[in-house]
């Protein structure tokens, strides 16, 4: 930071603040996390200077003998991992993984199966601003309005009528286990083949937490910086049926170069999650997300499909009369960041929202236990419930920053 600081002081100031701003508020974004402080020099390495589009040994420009060592670890680590037979570790993000999963598996026009974003899908699985729903004919699929879980049988009657060319499994906001076998099953039914996109949870399926996709699904798509805890990029695993295909999908399809820094973070992060402590701190995530949930519902709160399986879980606001986009503005005002998300059969616009998503993740990178979780839900119900109230704010987010200054964020404090 000391050259930056004296050569471009207007960005250090920028990068100052938002390290501030990590440091003093609890990060309950289901979809972050912090990085250790190896996945983060590898991304401010030499690496990002090599430009290395191919593959290893197969390269369009030379001088790439040590990029080929860094790539093949993180293939390498990423198939022992997850016990997988082919993986492909150059997708800039999940979105470009699921782009060049959709271009093997897909044809233009083509009908897939996947969930309802308001149900706790993602974007790129079929919504009409994606590319995803303009290429590809979307068919929806959600969970049961009364327990708000996943009905399977619903999922295969769908199917069974549609005969769609894929079925995704996977979600952004859905706190339950996902049954993989079963979606196997009902895609072996109608001829589909199996997309999974496992970016949420990938952690929690390389610590064992949660069922793999991996012998169930043709392919499967991930992230390495939410649960994974590394740096941000997307990865693809599949069996060794598709790895030609899906090879030349990523490059030259999707992609031109690699970026060869986070590649080689994202060997640090797959080396990383192979230690005994990823285990332990899998488990901690999975503790104090069922934590935050019943202390949420013990305060009056209504957690969505009663509790969580994972590392997240949404919480139906309309009881208290106020929208996710209320509920978002306050908790980041009083230091508590955390983001509007739809609910099942949500009636308000995805920009407003009846409901809030926290996930664990990031606050567990920090050390956060049952005592500050307890702590936590408290501050959040004080906010939720005194919505417009500054003097609240300004209590809650004095008490966020005592306790921040306790849990350093790794990797700035390392």
């Amino acid at each position: 930071m000391g050259v930056l600081e004296h050569s471009d002081p207007e960005l250090w100031q920028v990068i100052s603040r938002e390290q501030r701003r990590q440091q003093d508020t609890i990060g309950l974004i289901a979809a972050e996390n912090h990085a250790s402080r190896a996945v983060l020099e590898a991304m401010a390495s030499v690496l990002t200077d090599k430009y290395a589009e191919g593959y290893p040994q197969h390269r369009y420009y030379g001088g790439c003998s040590e990029v080929d060592v860094a790539e093949e670890l993180a293939r390498e680590r990423a198939k022992r991992l997850f016990h997988a037979e082919y993986a492909n570790v150059q997708p800039h993000s999940g979105t470009q993984a699921n782009m060049a999963a959709y271009f093997v598996l897909l044809q233009p026009g083509s009908g897939f199966m996947a969930m309802k974003l308001d149900h706790g899908g993602h974007l790129t699985h079929g919504s009409l601003v994606s590319f995803s729903g303009k290429l590809y004919r979307f068919i929806p699929y959600g969970v049961d309005r009364e327990t708000e879980l996943l009905d399977y049988d619903e999922v295969e009657r769908i199917a069974r009528e549609h005969r769609p060319k894929l079925i995704l499994a996977g979600a952004s906001a859905y706190s339950r286990v996902i049954d993989f076998e079963r979606f196997r099953h009902i895609a072996d039914l109608v001829g589909a083949r199996l997309l999974v996109d496992m970016a949420h949870i990938a952690g929690l399926v390389a610590a064992g937490m949660h069922p793999s996709p991996v012998p169930h699904a043709d392919i499967v798509s991930s992230t390495t910086h939410k649960t994974l805890r590394g740096p941000r990029g997307g990865f693809l695993l599949s069996t060794a049926e598709f790895a030609s295909r899906l090879d030349d999908a990523v490059c030259p399809e999707a992609q031109g170069g690699p970026l060869m820094h986070i590649i080689a973070a994202k060997a640090v992060c797959f080396g990383e999650a192979m230690k005994p402590e990823f285990v332990s701190y899998q488990q901690a995530v999975l503790d104090n997300a069922r934590l935050l949930a019943s202390e949420l519902q013990r305060g009056g709160l209504r957690v969505v499909s009663g509790g969580t399986d994972n590392h997240l879980l949404l919480v139906d606001l309309r009881d208290l009369g106020i929208t996710g986009k209320a509920a978002e503005e306050a908790l980041e005002a009083a230091g508590i960041v955390a983001n509007r998300n739809a609910i099942p059969f949500d009636p308000r616009p995805p920009r407003v929202t009846s409901g809030i998503r926290f996930g664990t993740p990031a606050v567990t990178s920090r050390g956060f236990g049952p005592d500050e979780m307890t702590r936590i839900a408290q501050l959040i119900i004080k906010v939720v419930t005194n919505i417009g109230d500054d003097k609240t704010y300004k209590e809650v987010r004095q008490e966020v920053e005592d306790l921040c200054s306790r849990f350093p964020v790794p990797g700035l404090s390392d």
